[in-house]
């Protein structure tokens, strides 16, 4: 409402000002009825007209309507350009009207043309003012959506981002609770590295982006848990080229890929496992790839499903694009591929 009723301070003012010259004007050198009648129709005409107008913009802001918008406002507009009429009809009356039967003769005659002019301005300014209402009301409604699109877009985010931590540290703790049996200094180790890891995954909570070096920071802290936990069995070949020094990416994005890597590469499997990981950037995206021994043959664990799957999901909620995650596998290999848009 606020704008509709900033722009009335100026806009009746002017309005008034216009319709009183363009009277004065039109009375004293068309007509020729006198000074002292001339700018007492002028200022009477315009200042009925102007509290007319202000009252239609009152009626059309307060009070909805199940009607059209527009309808309703001829409806107020015609209604008050008829109530504007009658009542500078009378009040001219009132004034000059005792003492000079010639100007009540003239007045008489142009009763009709004050009462066409009058409703056509009545209804062209009602229009303009349910127009603005209703345009105002689209405009606030579209807000409340994209609000409440936002906040919708984050509490799936934030849901998925608490996803991404309960399954990995139930599998720690119990790693732990193995270790503690038979070789309590490494379950002591890995208790410091989960604890430091958590600690700088709630420092990242809050975070959009960060830096692609900040991220590896964090993997690195979760790859030597993972190392702990599986020993020498876990291989890790990781390439980071210079380009991608510069580079941000979502925080968290790449855990869930790794630790789907790890489940998959390493199930069914006695030896030890290579884990492979390539980042780079190139023309506007961040790329990184991911894999994994894969055999066809090999019936897959069950699990939650989320990594690729909430991977791909968190990547639509932030870019809006579905082609940002893909996989591809040979009869030997898995491949993750993650492209982050770097102009975003």
């Amino acid at each position: 409402m606020k704008p509709t009723q900033n722009n009335m301070k100026w806009i009746l003012p002017v309005a008034a000002f216009a319709i009183l010259a363009i009277h004065l004007f039109f009375l004293y050198y068309e007509t020729g009825i006198g000074g002292d009648h001339t700018i007492n129709d002028a200022f009477t005409d315009t200042i009925i007209l102007s509290l007319t107008l202000w009252g239609a913009y009152l009626v059309i802001w307060s009070y909805p309507t199940r009607v059209g918008i527009v309808v309703y406002a001829l409806i107020i507009g015609t209604f008050m350009g008829v109530l504007s009429s009658y009542a500078e009809w009378q009040t001219l009356k009132l004034i000059d009207g005792k003492d000079d039967d010639l100007y009540m003769k003239w007045l008489f005659g142009t009763l009709p043309v004050r009462y066409l002019i009058n409703i056509i301005l009545c209804m062209w300014f009602s229009t303009i003012v349910a127009v603005s209402k209703r345009s105002m009301e689209f405009k606030q409604k579209f807000q409340q959506q994209t609000d409440a699109s936002v906040l919708l877009r984050e509490a799936e985010l934030y849901k998925l981002r608490q996803q991404l931590q309960p399954h990995f540290l139930y599998n720690s703790l119990n790693s732990i609770s193995a270790l503690t049996m038979i070789e309590p200094e490494k379950a002591q180790e890995m208790i410091g590295k989960l604890s430091e890891f958590l600690r700088s995954s709630v420092r990242k909570e809050s975070e959009e982006k960060i830096s692609v070096n900040d991220e590896l920071v964090y993997i690195e802290a979760y790859l030597s848990i993972e190392s702990i936990r599986f020993g020498d069995r876990l291989k890790v070949e990781f390439v980071k080229e210079q380009s991608a020094d510069t580079a941000f990416i979502p925080p968290f994005l790449l855990q869930p890929l790794l630790e789907n890597a790890i489940k998959f590469g390493l199930y069914g499997v006695t030896g030890a496992v290579t884990i492979g990981i390539h980042i780079e950037q190139k023309d506007d995206f961040l790329l990184v790839s991911i894999n994994n021994p894969y055999d066809a043959q090999t019936t897959l664990p069950k699990g939650t499903g989320f990594g690729i799957e909430g991977v791909k999901r968190r990547l639509y909620l932030l870019y809006a694009r579905t082609d940002l995650l893909h996989t591809e596998n040979d009869e030997k290999t898995f491949t993750a591929v993650l492209k982050i848009p770097q102009n975003v």
